[in-house]
């Protein structure tokens, strides 16, 4: 009885960022769920692989190739969907630098696609959401994907930390604003998880034992273990956590 809530079938889920990583992960994880899929990203090769994997699910799958940075393109995504459910707002990058070095034009890209992509991604599937004659009776699901990093400090991460904590906020004040709908928004803060994003960062053995103190667990994060979280916080199983944020830290921020 309570596995049937984590159940998807005839939702329909878009997931920024889908090609690689979390994103690919949580794709696969929802159509597993019976989540039928629609998933972005900028690289084609990317998305010809994924939706592969999710097929052979026998769920249906768009895959458009975005830049999330452009309004315009995720504008007319998600304006020609006949609906959509569940938001997994992922697509985000990082470039670490120390706070008095970071560049302007970093600063400024990161912003833009951590940050305002995001916020114009939420604003665009919240409003197709609302759309639905009864969005209020099956309700809907935006997850938007923060970090650990969006909860605590952490070195050469300043523009990240500002992002993500911009973030947090921003769920919170969705939650407010879209309870009425019945539509929940929840974020996701996990910690250093194996990603090819992450990869090269790991390679500095010295960052990455100095990681690996902070998490009293003592492992990195697994895409799977982040991409079942996110299935639970689309599914009816998740039904009264709103507005808040679901660490996936290992302890970090336990300390």
């Amino acid at each position: 009885m309570f596995l049937k809530k984590y159940n998807l079938k005839n939702k329909v889920a878009l997931v920024s960022g889908a090609g690689k990583g979390i994103g690919r992960a949580c794709a696969i994880a929802l159509a597993e769920a019976g989540s039928n899929l629609i998933i972005i990203s900028r690289t084609k090769k990317d998305l010809d692989e994924v939706s592969k994997k999710i097929k052979k699910y026998k769920v249906k799958c768009q895959a458009f190739v975005c830049d999330i940075t452009q309004y315009d393109q995720i504008k007319g995504i998600v304006s020609k969907q006949k609906r959509i459910d569940i938001l997994i707002n992922n697509a985000g990058n990082n470039i670490p630098e120390h706070f008095t070095k970071v560049k302007t034009k970093d600063m400024e890209y990161l912003v833009k696609i951590n940050t305002i992509a995001a916020f114009n991604l939420a604003q665009l599937c919240a409003n197709k959401m609302i759309e639905l004659n009864n969005r209020k009776k099956v309700g809907g699901s935006i997850v938007n994907m923060s970090s650990q990093m969006g909860h605590v400090g952490g070195p050469i991460r300043s523009v990240y930390n500002m992002n993500k904590w911009g973030l947090e906020g921003l769920t919170r004040g969705m939650a407010v604003d879209l309870a009425k709908y019945n539509i929940r928004v929840n974020a996701i803060a996990p910690t250093f998880v194996v990603t090819p994003m992450t990869k090269q960062f790991l390679k500095n053995k010295k960052f990455k034992r100095e990681t690996l103190n902070n998490i009293p667990l003592g492992r990195f994060a697994e895409m799977s273990e982040i991409a079942s979280a996110v299935v639970f916080l689309a599914s009816d199983a998740a039904s009264m956590i709103h507005g808040t944020s679901l660490l996936v830290d290992g302890g970090w921020t336990a300390k």
